[in-house]
């Protein structure tokens, strides 16, 4: 992977910043069902956010059945990267990195969209191979890891597909990146999921168990990560489940008058709260889950596709706790560009010293 763009007119802003000024840096991350940039400055815990935006815009809508991006589709993502680009601009960003992941990543017109994305927004996205999408997103959930366990299950819920990741957290170092024993992408999201398995008038326990077994067939057959069995047997390991499905479900679980992150992100759930959280998902229509607070009507057809692969994973890893993130590749991009800026000042530093003498 190369060195991330710089922002426009970076090279210039270098120059003008003072000095007591922290650099801004932006992630972005345009998925199969959403848009969202990060813009942030570093700080000693890792980095302050600055400004968020997220739009839905389902980019991956009828690309299973096609094969590839709709106009309308296409043209509802680049209203929202416009917006990023500007918010970009206006933050005066010294790094940045947008990436694109499944639904670019299988469509047959994905490398011409993102050249039309270059050329009408400046925002030159990466499609990213799924074992990157899966590394970045254990980056960005590394404050949620428990260490006193002997492993964890990181499970991110796209729109296209999920990204899986066995991380050996038994003897890892304290902080930083832990080994990932074994990783998966399953091309299975929540909205080719729900497009799959059209809800009909209501729904139902046996149209649920459907999508359930359907991701449980499809983990099932990867057997690299066998080994790690008996630790999960044992409880030993806990999952973290990373996902706007997943979050949704946490704030149903709280009752929140409305989502509110910084009650969210990092809460326990057990397995049984996040049973009871999908059984009471099944008991609502479609304009029930509409008007749940932390649902909308943007969520109300994939939350259901999300609480199914959250089970099938359970089912198959069972875990008494999973932690819930309100967070995964952007932030895991985040980190990586401050890392990778500050290893380079690191190295410069040390080329300039002059031998014999100690600074």
């Amino acid at each position: 992977m190369g060195e991330a763009p710089r922002a426009p007119g970076a090279e210039r802003r270098d120059r003008v910043r003072s000095a007591s000024e922290p650099p801004c840096y932006a992630a972005l991350d345009l998925g199969t069902n959403n848009c969202r940039l990060l813009i942030a400055t570093p700080a000693q815990s890792g980095f302050r956010v600055v400004e968020a935006y997220s739009r839905i815009v389902r980019l991956g809508e009828g690309l299973t059945q096609s094969g590839r991006l709709s106009e309308a589709a296409m043209d509802r993502a680049l209203g929202a990267l416009k917006v990023s680009a500007e918010k970009v601009r206006r933050r005066q960003v010294l790094r940045f990195r947008a990436i694109a992941t499944q639904a670019c990543r299988i469509a047959e017109n994905g490398p011409a969209f993102v050249a039309r994305v270059a050329e009408e927004t400046g925002v030159r996205l990466q499609i990213i191979p799924p074992q990157e999408e899966a590394r970045l997103s254990v980056t960005g959930c590394l404050n949620l890891l428990d260490r006193r366990m002997d492993a964890a299950l990181v499970v991110d819920v796209g729109g296209g597909s999920t990204e899986l990741s066995w991380v050996d957290l038994k003897d890892a170092p304290s902080s930083g990146m832990p080994p990932i024993r074994a990783w998966l992408s399953v091309p299975i999201g929540v909205v080719t999921l729900a497009e799959r398995f059209p809800e009909g008038e209501a729904a139902t326990e046996g149209w649920f168990r459907s999508m359930v077994e359907t991701v449980k067939a499809e983990i099932a057959a990867f057997r690299r990560a066998d080994p790690m069995k008996p630790v999960f047997e044992a409880d030993r390991a806990h999952l973290v489940g990373t996902s706007g499905a997943i979050t949704s479900l946490a704030g149903m679980h709280l009752d929140l008058p409305r989502y509110d992150r910084n009650r969210v992100d990092g809460i326990w759930m057990s397995r049984d709260e996040c049973d009871a959280a999908a059984s009471r998902l099944l008991r609502l229509n479609a304009r029930e889950r509409a008007n749940q607070p932390c649902i909308g009507p943007d969520r109300a057809d994939l939350v259901l596709a999300g609480a199914a692969i959250l089970q099938a994973v359970q089912e198959l890893w069972p875990c008494s706790r999973v932690r819930v993130a309100d967070r995964g590749l952007r932030e895991g991009i985040l980190l990586s560009l401050m890392a990778d800026r500050g290893a380079r000042r690191r190295r410069r530093r040390r080329r300039g010293r002059k031998p014999g003498i100690t600074q």
